[in-house]
Formats: structure tokens, C-alpha cells, sequence
């Protein structure tokens, strides 16, 4: 398939499983991850309207990022180093990785610099891997509670990777339970205001993320035809 077949197929399956879970389509966002993928295939799928583009390295992304002259909404969704964060607050409007207190603390400088707030997602080790970053999710509620004093840092969900699997209902548990911590973090009052996002689900298993309540999807190699990545 080319990339327009690739985005269509890739749109009827959301509908599908949006159908299946009860769920409107509008309930859930698409992240095209670009990561791996050139200027001109980022800007193509901008054009076939996915609007909304993810990245996990500001060196990778930030020739893409000037070319397109920040068109469209960008999300950082890999590990975030402190020393990097003065390069993508102001350009990225969300950040899918807060896993630390050090990393809230300069996203909050940065941001009260800008004048601006920065929606933000605590990405939870809800697997347990040891080769995937987050916080456990145990640790949640402290952590949520030292976040919360943020002015300029906005939590608005929370952000898990499930084990790659081949059967993609093994995952179906790590986003039940992200569900879970989301609901129960809402129920606890931590924030102002409530959080009301869940970024899970990948190329491979995106189907049952939805099903589970996923709202943002992160899908690479499924839309773009890349081998690399998922």
C-alpha cells in the first residue's frame, strides 16, 4: 500500500474498534511518529491530515520541525533529557514522558520563561520491564502530588508502552490497569483539573488500546511502512 492507502486502512480500523468498544471516533486522537520517516513523508501525512505528529529526539526532529515551520500540533514522546527540554518547550505542545521530578522541575523553568503551560503526560511503567522507562505505578499518587505544584506544567493523562507482543491481546491488562490509575488518580482530587487523557497503544496493539479507552494512539510503522520502530 502507499502512505494514502497505508492512512485510510489504518482510519478504518480505529472506526472499527471505536464501533466495537461503544466508543464516537472523536474520542480518540491519531499521533503519526515520524521518527523514522523523511521531511517529505512527515509533510505528506500533514497534508492527508494527520495533523498531529510524534517524535523522540529533538536532533531528529528539529529539521523537520523548522522545514515545516511548526505546522501542525507536535508531541515529544521519547525519554527527555533536562538538558533539552530549553529546545522543546515552545515548540512541542505536549510531552508524553514525565517520568521525574528533576524533568517537571526544568519543564517548569522553561515554561515560566515562555509565559506558557505545557500539557504534559506521566508515563507509568505499568509492565514492570525494566528496558521501559516511567515511573511505577505504586509511585504514582506522590509523584502526581509533588506535579501538582507546577503552575506552568499541566498533567492532562498518563502515558504507558505495553510488552511487544504477537498476540496483541496480551496487552489488553497494561491498559486496563493505566485506565485504572488514570480513574483512581481523578478519584483522589490531586489536581485542579481533572485528567482526562490515556496515550496508549502502538502500531502493533492500538486496536485493543482503544477498546480499553485509549485517547491518543502513537502509530509509526503501521502508517508509514517503516520496518524500525513500531
Amino acid at each position: 500500500m502507499n502512505l494514502e492507502q497505508r492512512v485510510a486502512h489504518v482510519e478504518e480500523r480505529i472506526r472499527a474498534a471505536c464501533a466495537r468498544s461503544g466508543r464516537p471516533r472523536e474520542d480518540v486522537r491519531l499521533i503519526a511518529v515520524t521518527k523514522y520517516v523523511s521531511l517529505e513523508t512527515t509533510r505528506r501525512l500533514m497534508e492527508l491530515g494527520c495533523s498531529h505528529i510524534g517524535e523522540n529526539r529533538w536532533q531528529d526532529a528539529a529539521g523537520k520541525w523548522e522545514a515545516l515551520q511548526g505546522a501542525g500540533t507536535w508531541h515529544f514522546l521519547g525519554t527527555l533529557q533536562t538538558n533539552k527540554v530549553k529546545d522543546v518547550v515552545g515548540k512541542f505542545a505536549y510531552i508524553h514522558s514525565l517520568d521525574r521530578l528533576s524533568l517537571a522541575k526544568e519543564i517548569e523553568k522553561r515554561a515560566a520563561q515562555r509565559g506558557i503551560r505545557v500539557d504534559c503526560f506521566i508515563q507509568v511503567n505499568v509492565s514492570g520491564e525494566q528496558t521501559k522507562h516511567g515511573i511505577a505505578p505504586d509511585e504514582l499518587p506522590a509523584f502526581a502530588r509533588e506535579v501538582s505544584n507546577c503552575e506552568h506544567l499541566r498533567v492532562v493523562g498518563l502515558m504507558t508502552m505495553a510488552p511487544h507482543v504477537e498476540d496483541a491481546e496480551q496487552t489488553r491488562p497494561v491498559f486496563r490497569e493505566l485506565r485504572r490509575l488514570r480513574d483512581d488518580l481523578n478519584e483522589a482530587g490531586i489536581f485542579k483539573e481533572a485528567v482526562p487523557h490515556l496515550s496508549m497503544g502502538m502500531s502493533n496493539d492500538f486496536e485493543v488500546a482503544i477498546e480499553e479507552g485509549a485517547t491518543w494512539i502513537r502509530l509509526g510503522s503501521v502508517l508509514t511502512g517503516t520496518t524500525a520502530g513500531r
